[in-house]
């Protein structure tokens, strides 16, 4: 929005949890968006993921770097076509260290080696449910950039994936940066509000792009 009764500034939502309203602006969304759609061509492209219980995630998923699958990482699309997973961009571990050094502090950035880039795409009836990202052997803080339609991210605790949690608006160009104490907090997402993408941003739907060090 273009002027707000309240406008949205940092906000710690928990302990090493900060959320970054307009983070980067509409140039580089654009750009970030051009490399999704390149990313999500095939092979190892944009892939519906099925869960251990026969089950289909509603949102998909594209892989850099490694290739997450419930619940291990792997360099081919092991749950695919088996294809080897796109290179991670040293421009984008550049990008999550920047992200990192904004929200929670240079020192916490020294460190953080990103070399897993987990982009999702929701449509509008999309969901994400409660869950920890646990399968990394860094405890380096979780990167997440939103691109297009707005969602609703619920940020919860560290113990289950009940309350509390705290329900926190994502925009387009948004950063939420979370490690240290709430590096393993369950989280997720129970609504996308279709339709409330920048118009001149091109896309319908929302796109997250999660960037983790794996530590592998």
């Amino acid at each position: 929005m273009d002027s707000e009764l309240f406008p949205r500034g940092r906000t710690e939502v928990a302990p090493d949890a900060v959320h970054l309203p307009d983070w980067f602006d509409a140039e580089r969304q654009e750009k970030l968006l051009e490399a999704c759609r390149a990313w999500a061509r095939p092979p190892a492209g944009l892939r519906t993921v099925r869960t251990p219980g026969g089950g289909t995630m509603t949102a998909r998923q594209v892989c850099l770097g490694w290739h997450w699958y419930p619940y291990g990482y792997a360099r081919t699309v092991v749950d695919g076509e088996d294809a080897p997973v796109k290179p991670f961009p040293a421009w984008l571990g550049e990008l999550g260290r920047s992200a990192v050094a904004d929200a929670l502090g240079e020192e916490a950035a020294t460190a953080a080696a990103y070399d897993i880039a987990l982009i999702n795409f929701y449509a509008g009836d999309a969901r994400m449910g409660m869950h920890r990202d646990s399968d990394e052997k860094s405890d380096a803080p979780v990167v997440s950039l939103s691109l297009g339609d707005t969602c609703v991210f619920r940020f919860g605790n560290t113990e289950s994936r009940t309350r509390p949690y705290t329900d926190v608006e994502l925009r387009s160009g948004d950063l939420f940066v979370f490690g240290g104490a709430s590096r393993l907090a369950y989280h997720g997402v129970p609504r996308v509000r279709a339709g409330t993408a920048p118009p001149g941003l091109g896309l319908t739907g929302r796109l997250n792009i999660t960037l983790r060090v794996s530590g592998l």
